[in-house]
This record gives structure tokens, C-alpha cells and sequence, in this order.
């Protein structure tokens, strides 16, 4: 069991205790049976905790059928569930994820949880993940955006996959208060123009 699945299984079990679901969640811990597990994604009336469970086991051991599940954990409001999320679809290795990171981190009106699909897009070195945090943080330069932590994710990230088309949107980050030193790192690592 890595770390991430220790903090999973931590955080899962609280909530399914709380639902008075403790051997549930027992169950799906020790399952081997993927098609259980799968099962679980589809059945009516599964609590989030078990959905969550089954995605994550399912996508950090290759099995696409996770895929969806863990899209929509990507673009969750609680954080956890996210980190999780990305992790898994990290490993999952499906094709069809650098598309829908790039898809959740720049819909603009989703930009508060847009924070783990930029992280996941610079972890995967896809071609979409340039133009996509490219975008991203383009629209969050604004004077007053209140999204400055995703915009840092942005320029971290654009700085970590070192691309030259980054350069001037780069520049344009460098007198923002809360951007400007990940800029100068950034554009450090692009080297010389």
C-alpha cells in the first residue's frame, strides 16, 4: 500500500465509520475481484467513499473502467478527493486524460477547481499541457483574479515542462506580486533567449 493509498484508505474509512458502513468499506479494501470493484462504479445508490474506493484501486492497477469515475473526482470541490484523483489517473495511463485535464483546468467557470488538473497536466507532459496551462493562466493575469494559487500551478508547471512558447506569457507573470519569483525561476529554466 503506497502513501497515497494509506491516505485514501485513512480518509475513506472515517467517512464510511460515519455512514456506519465500516464492514463495507472493510470489504472493498480487501477485494482482489476487479469486477467487483467495477461493479461498484455502475450500482445504484453506491455512497461517494466506495465509488471513490473502486475508481482509485481500479485506475492506480491499469483498469480504464475507472477512467470516468476519476475524471469527475478530479473536478471535486474537496481538495482530498482530487489529489486522489490525479494519482490515479497519473498511473491509469489512459490515453483520453491529458484531454479531459486540459479540458477541466481551463473552464473558466470551474477555475477554484482547477488547481489539480494544471498539477496533473504538468506530470504528464502531454502535448496539451503547454497550450492548456498556456491558457489558463493567460485568463487568470487578470488584475484581482482572486485564482492566484492556480496561476502559480500554471507557472510552476510551464517552468518544469520548459517551452519556449511559454516565454512571453512568462514575462507578462513577472511583475505579479505572488507570481513574479516562480516566473524568474521559470524563465530560468527556459535559459537564454
Amino acid at each position: 500500500m503506497d502513501e497515497e493509498f494509506r491516505s485514501l484508505a485513512d480518509r475513506l474509512a472515517d467517512e464510511a465509520g460515519a455512514a456506519g458502513e465500516s464492514a463495507a468499506f472493510r470489504a472493498l479494501l480487501a477485494t482482489d475481484d476487479e469486477e467487483a470493484l467495477a461493479r461498484v462504479l455502475v450500482e445504484r445508490e453506491r455512497p461517494l467513499w466506495a465509488r471513490e474506493m473502486a475508481a482509485f484501486r481500479l485506475g492506480c492497477g491499469g483498469d480504464r473502467r475507472a477512467f470516468e469515475a476519476l475524471v469527475l473526482l478530479l473536478n471535486h470541490r474537496d481538495p482530498e478527493r482530487c489529489v486522489s484523483a490525479a494519482h490515479a489517473l497519473a498511473r491509469l495511463g489512459d490515453p483520453r486524460t491529458p484531454r479531459a485535464a486540459a479540458a477541466l483546468a481551463t473552464n473558466s467557470l470551474r477555475t477554484a477547481y482547477a488547481l489539480h488538473p494544471v498539477r496533473l497536466l504538468t506530470a504528464l507532459r502531454a502535448p496539451e499541457s503547454v497550450p492548456a496551462l498556456m491558457s489558463t493562466l493567460e485568463r487568470l493575469l487578470a488584475p484581482g483574479d482572486p485564482h492566484w494559487r492556480v496561476a502559480l500551478a500554471c507557472v510552476e508547471g510551464l517552468g518544469r515542462l520548459e517551452d519556449e512558447r511559454a516565454r512571453p506569457l512568462l514575462e507578462t507573470a513577472l511583475p505579479h506580486p505572488r507570481l513574479g519569483g516562480a516566473a524568474r525561476d521559470a524563465l530560468g529554466r527556459l535559459g537564454a533567449a
